[in-house]
């Protein structure tokens, strides 16, 4: 595991996964995170979907230039509810409720774009990263293509209140659920799951060839082979073209909690958002049901893999 003292993360010691949080920053977020346990036995499977929140506050909806419908655009809609049913098999899923416009969870804690606030950032503040250049720092100042979120720049209390109520809490709880993996089974894997436009891919690859799934394990320093590879192979089985590492290599929770060395593995999958829903009316499409129960499929070898044991089979802590 990283260094959990490093002065940007500082993530609180033994925080408990279900109520570790501040007061809320806004009501509509109370609370900013969820975690789906399972009721069969654990296992060494931790499923996060950082990107799938939908309740957006009303003062953020208030202070943003763009309607609803446009703010959605970078919401990985639904991804909770596809990888949900990993959860029946031992694998608690943790999500956040609010939407990645607000505030992103897979950027480091203090990515942050100058231009955006009034006033001076903090001194250890990264603002001259390639995601802040392109204005999707940990508060993002565009969604969809490049538009802007806002209408006036925003007060530093309001960025450094949003990382300190939401930010913080979900890796304190994402933290906590892997180090209960370590410690009853002594090896770990995050599943990171996102999704992507169809048309980023179709860019992406040319001539219109279509991707399903793209796995991220920054570039196989994440987590150990034998694992990204099965899950690659149960995809292709199951009839899905898959990549890996490109154009998606693993954002900063991949980086920063895959360490195979420690017996801790991340590996970050995105799913093409045209193969489950409508990417203009933000519904989900006949490819849904299907896709939900491959990837429970795929889910329940990895936890034979790791475990050598049918997945949601009674098993002693290992």
């Amino acid at each position: 595991m990283p260094d959990r003292d490093h002065p940007q993360f500082a993530f609180a010691a033994g925080a408990d996964a279900g109520t570790a949080r501040p007061a809320p920053f806004e009501p509509e977020l109370d609370p900013s995170h969820e975690v789906i346990w399972p009721e069969s036995p654990l296992t060494p499977l931790v499923v996060s979907s950082p990107h799938s929140g939908n309740v957006y506050p009303a003062r953020f909806l208030a202070s943003s230039r763009l309607d609803p419908l446009t703010l959605r655009r970078s919401e990985d809609a639904y991804v909770d509810e596809l990888f949900g049913p990993a959860a029946s098999l031992g694998a608690p899923l943790l999500r956040a409720r609010f939407p990645r416009a607000y505030l992103d969870l897979n950027r480091e804690p203090y990515e942050l774009d100058p231009r955006m606030f009034d006033g001076p950032l903090p001194s250890y503040a990264n603002t001259r990263s390639t995601r802040v250049a392109g204005g999707l720092g940990t508060i993002a100042r565009v969604v969809g293509e490049a538009q802007d979120i806002y209408s006036r720049r925003l007060p530093v209390s309001e960025g450094l209140g949003r990382i300190e109520a939401l930010y913080r809490p979900y890796h304190a709880a994402l933290w906590a659920l892997l180090e209960s993996a370590l410690e009853h089974f002594g090896q770990a894997l995050l599943l990171d799951c996102h999704s992507m436009p169809s048309s980023a891919i179709l860019a992406d690859v040319g001539g219109g060839r279509k991707v399903d799934i793209v796995l991220g394990d920054r570039y196989g320093t994440a987590a150990n082979q034998p694992i990204v590879d099965l899950i690659e192979q149960r995809l292709r089985q199951r009839g899905y073209s898959v990549r890996r590492n490109k154009p998606y290599a693993g954002g900063f929770i991949t980086e920063y909690y895959g360490n195979p060395a420690s017996n801790c593995h991340a590996v970050q999958i995105e799913v093409n958002r045209g193969i489950y829903m409508n990417e203009k009316t933000m519904e989900r499409s006949a490819g849904f049901v299907r896709l939900s129960a491959d990837l429970k499929a795929v889910a329940a070898d990895v936890i034979e893999l790791l475990t050598g044991r049918p997945a949601a089979t009674p098993m002693a802590a290992e």
